[in-house]
């Protein structure tokens, strides 16, 4: 069966007279320099992301610290089902 609107072809106009389908390409390779440079500017020179990643982890550490049985149930659960990754020896910080 035929589909009811064919998709026109890209060479001919379609029924209404419309121009053809053009291919549109835009390189936006500058821009993406550009946008990286910025954000390494604003970050600025002193900007050290292993120090970044540790400070996170450390984070991490307090927000799951001194949690109650209950508490350390629901995120043994979580971390089983994959939801939070595996922390140490796979128990929340004391």
């Amino acid at each position: 069966m035929a589909p009811h609107h064919p998709t026109p072809s890209p060479d001919e106009p379609d029924a209404s007279g419309a121009s053809p389908l053009v291919d549109f390409a835009v390189d936006l390779t500058s821009q993406e320099v550009l946008r990286r440079a910025q954000v390494m500017e604003a970050l600025g020179p002193d900007w050290d992301p292993v120090e970044v990643l540790l400070g996170e982890e450390a984070a991490y550490d307090l927000l799951y610290s001194g949690l109650d049985p209950q508490q350390q149930r629901l995120y043994d659960e979580l971390v089983a089902a994959g939801v939070l990754p595996a922390r140490g020896d796979g128990r929340a910080a004391a």
